[in-house]
């Protein structure tokens, strides 16, 4: 095996606001899978004396590095902080930003290491009670302004020259953002890649590998009704900005904000029929950039 194949190491950011729980089951699951040369960086931004004392006892059950570090709120903030603040030596590692209620089953650290190892960018899936968020394009499929949205945060493995070149993820938007665009960070990154390194979007690697996939919540969980409005308001807005500050075609922008409005319909069980009504509004606030109606605090969720 040439030094270039050798599986590349791993470094995995996690921001946290505290969800000590699942924070625990997350690292109870990848700990013990992580190889001398992967790196796992948790990023408080709550809970901070919890959170260290919680990656303390955790960090004799790995053979890799287990730090953790601090950061004002917002997930793009916090895993530009923990690529930032890393401690392991790896000199280019593949990175990926679980969700501090991500887990990885048995296996599943390796055989994503084997799916993305001798590339620059990858997507695995994320499922959700044994089901993907989104399904990933066929191996060999370009990406493209269309398919991009089937990678998120969870399942993005990026190498990490790659996420530095075009300075990691703008920090004015994304889940806990200071503004209210408060969705759309990873795609907004891919994007910028793309832009830079137009040939990128044939060398993806869409993840295949049965064990290649990372575990996950459903995005509803632990909210009440209200608070699944409003994060369904608060994501579409971020997306619509997303959406506003690409080239997309008007066509897709404005079927974006439209289909909104049959979330309701198209994801049945999960939304009600007037579910349509906030998220077409979000969508519709971030095509146009502004805002409405009186609420001071924007940020999607809030624990």
């Amino acid at each position: 095996m040439t030094a270039a194949s050798l599986p590349s190491p791993l470094l995995l950011v996690v921001s946290t606001l505290g969800r000590l729980p699942s924070l625990a089951t997350l690292l109870d699951s990848v700990v013990p899978q992580l190889g001398e040369s992967d790196e796992l960086v948790i990023v408080a931004q709550g809970e901070f004396d919890a959170v260290h004392d919680l990656v303390r006892s955790h960090a004799s059950r790995t053979a890799g590095t287990l730090t953790s570090t601090t950061s004002e709120r917002g997930l793009s903030r916090g895993r530009n902080t923990g690529v930032r603040d890393r401690r392991g030596s790896a000199p280019d590692p593949l990175v990926m930003f679980p969700n501090d209620t991500s887990w990885f089953a048995e296996g599943s650290v390796d055989a994503i290491r084997r799916t993305a190892s001798v590339h620059d960018l990858a997507a695995v899936p994320v499922l959700v009670e044994g089901d993907p968020r989104f399904v990933l394009p066929h191996p060999g499929t370009p990406l493209d302004t269309r398919n991009v949205w089937s990678v998120i945060e969870m399942g993005l493995v990026i190498r990490l020259s790659l996420l530095q070149t075009v300075g990691g993820f703008d920090e004015t938007i994304g889940t806990g953002a200071d503004s209210p665009w408060q969705a759309g960070e990873g795609t907004d990154l891919i994007l910028r890649v793309l832009n830079q390194n137009p040939a990128i979007a044939n060398g993806i690697v869409w993840a295949t590998d049965p064990l290649a996939y990372v575990g996950g919540v459903g995005e509803r969980s632990g909210l009440s009704r209200a608070e699944q409005r409003w994060k369904l308001r608060a994501y579409g807005r971020g997306v619509g900005r997303v959406y506003r500050a690409h080239p997309f075609p008007m066509w897709q922008r404005l079927g974006f904000v439209a289909a909104g409005l049959l979330i309701g319909i198209r994801r049945r069980g999960e939304y009600g029929l007037t579910d349509g009504v906030p998220a077409f509004m979000g969508r519709l606030e971030g095509l146009l950039g502004r805002t409405f109606g009186r609420r001071s605090d924007a940020r999607a969720v809030s624990r």
